[in-house]
């Protein structure tokens, strides 16, 4: 099978996930005792034609069936819908869904580049100090609450001043030159960084670990060496890519996982992603604002799913036989 015929049939597949988890969202949020509108009424800012259109938009005078049908006919023309304080929902995601994606990239990207090696040495030097040392990393890094982490690291750069405390830019950013601006974002990337990667190591670094030891235990791995191939040969192309295997399946839930995760993380630094945009949504009891963070979410989960179902078949023979 073509490789873009099974991208084809697994955004296909998708689809239909996709609309469970908005019907059930969209049924549990309808459910509850609050006034989606509730917030806008309270606000003397917000005009009286804008909770009646809001009112018609979303049928709240129709049965919670026709109420989901208005729902998704008007997001997937694009209308999402207004915030409480009145702004466009679709304009407060379109704000923050790319830091959101530079976040998760990066902290994707430092995990996989340190933890995959991390593994693979301490898994090569089974019950050498490296190895212990990096099992008791592995634990703390698991145990350690991430707001907790956070704050500490926030505590640090306000007293050492190495570090900004708070935003993805500076006040100045937009008098910066083009080189200057990114220098400024990475300086900015780099605590909430440190503490999702410190965090997605730990358990990235000792599930290779495992992985590799499992695979070096193996037959085949045995009849390999008996057949005198190099070590390096047997370890690098061969007991690698069966080990690597399992953790490219879980790629998809952590990238996805990122956007619940992160979501501590970047209210403590004020960062203005995703996260911390619906974790405010929730406690502001703000329903449009979460349905469509709920969607956002979903489609993260089902586009990491795709792209660890195509790596796999990349680094898998057996499944491009498929």
């Amino acid at each position: 099978m073509s490789i873009w015929i099974y991208i084809f049939k697994r955004i296909l597949q998708s689809i239909p996930i996709l609309i469970l988890v908005t019907i059930i969202s969209f049924f549990l949020i309808r459910l509850s005792p609050v006034d989606p509108l509730a917030e806008l009424r309270l606000n003397p800012a917000i005009s009286k034609q804008t909770i009646e259109y809001e009112t018609k938009r979303l049928g709240l005078d129709k049965p919670i069936p026709v109420q989901y049908f208005y729902w998704a006919k008007n997001f997937i023309k694009g209308d999402m819908g207004t915030t409480t304080t009145g702004e466009s929902v679709s304009g407060k995601i379109k704000e923050r869904v790319l830091n959101t994606l530079l976040l998760s990239l990066n902290v994707i990207f430092w995990t996989w580049l340190i933890g995959i090696p991390l593994g693979v040495i301490a898994a090569l030097n089974y019950r050498s100090t490296f190895d212990r040392l990096l099992t008791l990393f592995s634990s703390a890094g698991m145990a350690i609450p991430s707001f907790f982490f956070a704050v500490l690291l926030l505590i640090f750069a306000q007293k050492t001043g190495l570090f900004p405390i708070g935003g993805l830019t500076s006040a100045n950013f937009y008098t910066m030159t083009l080189w200057n601006k990114i220098i400024d974002i990475m300086h900015h990337l780099v605590l909430p960084t440190f503490v999702l990667t410190t965090l997605s190591l730990a358990s990235l670094s000792r599930q290779m670990r495992a992985n590799l030891l499992d695979v070096l235990d193996s037959d085949f791995v045995k009849y390999l060496v008996a057949k005198g191939i190099p070590k390096n040969k047997i370890i690098f192309k061969h007991a690698m890519r069966n080990a690597i295997n399992p953790l490219i399946t879980l790629l998809g839930f952590e990238f996805a996982g990122l956007l619940s995760g992160a979501a501590l993380t970047e209210y403590v630094f004020q960062y203005p992603g995703l996260g911390r945009l619906i974790l405010e949504a929730v406690m502001k009891s703000d329903i449009n604002l979460v349905m469509a963070g709920l969607v956002i979410g979903s489609i993260m989960l089902v586009a990491g799913n795709i792209i660890s179902d195509i790596l796999l078949r990349i680094t898998d023979p057996r499944l491009r036989a498929n």
